[in-house]
């Protein structure tokens, strides 16, 4: 259960990942959509740090 969440977290970094990238091409206007991406990123790579560092310290990841 702990790597499926894992994963999906991960997917959705790279998805934000995409979605910034795709408003910084596009957006002409002063729109705060990158940012907001940004600040999802941060806030999803913070979670999966938490998980790995949780996961790890309880035996469910690694060897």
């Amino acid at each position: 259960m702990l790597k499926l969440l894992i994963a999906v977290i991960f997917f959705a970094i790279l998805l934000s990942l995409a979605a910034g990238a795709g408003f910084l091409i596009r957006d002409q206007s002063p729109s705060t959509r990158l940012l907001t991406s940004l600040k999802t990123r941060i806030l999803l790579t913070a979670l999966l740090m938490v998980l790995l560092v949780y996961g790890f310290s309880q035996g469910a990841l690694g060897t």
